[in-house]
């Protein structure tokens, strides 16, 4: 079977390793960044080769995956930056969103490729870096059955579950409504500490408790026990990155009409440590801008 080529734009610390992943698996891959030292570089790391612009880029191409900091990003790439990528695909191509985009402007983006003949997969992973790294990542795709059966080979070297989550849109929806519970768990337990610290409980038994009992989650057990507890603030995902996911799930009830307080005050609470404490430190340093001592 002829393995698919993959065009792929944007290589962060996302991207580097999911292309490093593509190349373990012996699929062609024509690299694109903003930098093109760093495609040059990732190219030559991973046996790639580097592109600098679209036609070059798009020559070959059956899938092109984007992994960029947000939908409008995407947008830019696709349609509007010194042409757009998409007028330089054959119809027929599979684009893939792997950046934690908006829904409703993914849906929207659909529309727009579909009358260029593209079809448009949106697959937000969960994992991080590590997951990146391992080729573990938990892949959500949203958008039409043949498409994604398309992205398929791609997706199996990149990632450990791929989840069929529905139409356009659905993956990035799906995604950044389990990063908002992560993040009411993560506040939920941030806030119980900082009560505990007032009243003069010992942080390091509260958090054991707490995980042996009903109120344990991924982040008491995870996050809280192996990186805010020692405070080696490591878990590789950026405060940014969360805060953005959470106004995404908040902006998304507010468009579906959903009442849905929750994801109002916790996306407020978010956008709090990130004004404090600036979108580049670790997520897990949260805590430290809602009063808990460090």
């Amino acid at each position: 079977m002829t393995l698919p080529t993959v065009a792929f734009v944007g290589l962060g610390r996302m991207g580097e390793p999911m292309v490093a992943n593509l190349r373990k698996g012996d699929l062609p891959v024509r690299v694109f960044d903003a930098s093109a030292d760093l495609a040059r570089q990732v190219a030559q790391r991973h046996g790639a080769t580097a592109c600098g612009d679209w036609a070059e880029l798009a020559r070959g191409a059956d899938i092109v995956v984007t992994m960029l900091p947000n939908g409008a990003v995407v947008r830019e790439v696709l349609l509007n930056a010194q042409g757009g990528l998409a007028r330089q695909l054959a119809r027929g191509t599979v684009v893939v969103d792997m950046s934690s985009s908006e829904p409703m402007g993914t849906r929207e983006l659909g529309r727009e490729l579909a009358a260029l003949g593209l079809a448009l997969v949106d697959a937000p992973v969960s994992g991080g870096v590590p997951g990146a790294a391992a080729g573990t990542l938990s892949i959500m795709a949203g958008g039409e059955a043949d498409a994604i059966d398309r992205a398929m080979p791609a997706f199996l070297t990149m990632g450990k579950r791929v989840f069929r989550t529905g139409g356009p849109g659905s993956g990035h929806a799906t995604k950044a409504l389990n990063n908002f519970v992560a993040a009411s768990a993560y506040a939920a337990t941030a806030e119980a500490v900082l009560i505990g610290q007032r009243f003069g409980l010992e942080e390091a038994q509260l958090v054991e408790i707490i995980n042996a009992s009903t109120g344990r989650s991924f982040n008491s057990e995870i996050v809280f026990a192996g990186q805010v507890v020692p405070r080696k603030f490591a878990t590789g995902f950026a405060m940014s990155l969360m805060a953005k996911d959470v106004a995404i799930a908040s902006e998304l009830g507010r468009a579906v009409g959903a009442d849905a307080p929750l994801s109002h005050l916790v996306s407020q609470r978010w956008d709090t440590a990130l004004q404090t404490l600036g979108g580049d430190v670790d997520q897990s340093r949260a805590l430290l801008a809602w009063g808990v001592r460090p």
